[in-house]
């Protein structure tokens, strides 16, 4: 399985974040993101969300 990521800075907020989160596995990386989402920016955990954060995953490592 090909390794996964999200990049914050690819989706807009007002904290302009720059945290790139990284996993092995779809779940693990959303379980993650969200609880990123939820704590760093004040999001619910809702089905919308979790959504959103599947549709910013990529395959492979973060660029530098």
């Amino acid at each position: 399985m090909a390794r996964k990521y999200i990049d914050c800075r690819e989706i807009p907020s007002t904290t302009n974040c720059s945290v790139t989160i990284a996993a092995d596995s779809e779940k693990e990386l959303l379980t993650v993101a969200v609880q990123h989402a939820v704590a760093q920016h004040g999001h619910e955990d809702t089905p919308a969300l979790r959504d959103q954060l599947k549709q910013a995953m990529h395959e492979g490592t973060p660029p530098a």
